[in-house]
């Protein structure tokens, strides 16, 4: 990017955590750990040729855990005959899913191929990461969220999701007030957190949506007109 300077720092390789023994393996894996807790952007390589799943996984997870903004960097992709790519994008896009807010770009550090697309999308990724949501659309986008889909009822009643605000950024925290949020099951979760990223279009970062239950102000109104 011509206006914007970037500072990449080149992590050692890791290897599985069950099979790291040495103390020099050791000190690389919580180098590297520490890096990607301080990075505002992580890119993580990938090598098309090996299975990627089994030996990155830890990884990935790492970054989802620290909550950074993720771009996924299959590289040595020239090497790969043409009918094996579709099925690694198959395999890479079942195996990865839990990553699947992170754009995912197939490239060649060696010719160069596909590395601006990267760049363009770290850019992305951050601006996603630091991305300032308005409270009064957050709860219009919220009322939608519910309108098209309620949460399942928990007994006799149903939660009631009433306004949303964000909490945080780095990753972004949209914050859902309401009753009976105690209830809302994971599931319902995670159909919100894809509903404010389509909404917001926060590509590239994880979200977090947190719930606070409080007591029914109209209860307490009911109950005075007694």
């Amino acid at each position: 990017h011509a206006a914007r300077r970037y500072t990449l720092i080149d992590t050692a390789g890791l290897r599985r955590p069950g099979r790291v023994t040495t103390g020099v393996e050791k000190f690389s894996m919580v180098k590297t750990m520490q890096a990607i807790e301080d990075a505002n952007v992580v890119i993580l390589v990938l090598d098309a040729r090996q299975d990627i799943a089994e030996q990155d996984a830890h990884i990935a997870g790492h970054v989802l855990e620290a909550g950074r903004a993720l771009v996924v960097a299959v590289n040595k992709w020239e090497k790969l005959p043409e009918e094996e790519r579709e099925l690694i994008k198959r395999t890479l896009v079942r195996k990865l899913d839990f990553l699947a807010f992170a754009r995912l770009h197939f490239i060649s550090a060696l010719t160069g191929h596909g590395v601006p697309a990267v760049l363009k999308s770290v850019d992305e990724a951050y601006a996603a990461a630091m991305a300032r949501l308005a409270t009064p659309r957050l709860t219009r986008v919220l009322a939608q969220a519910v309108t098209q889909q309620p949460p399942p009822r928990a007994g006799a009643d149903r939660p009631k999701l009433r306004y949303a605000h964000q909490g945080g950024i780095n990753p972004p925290r949209i914050v859902i007030h309401g009753t009976g949020l105690d209830r809302v099951p994971q599931a319902y979760r995670r159909y919100l957190e894809r509903f404010f990223r389509n909404a917001f279009q926060l590509q590239g970062t994880p979200l977090q949506v947190e719930f606070r239950s409080g007591p029914n102000p109209y209860a307490r109104r009911k109950a005075s007109r007694r």
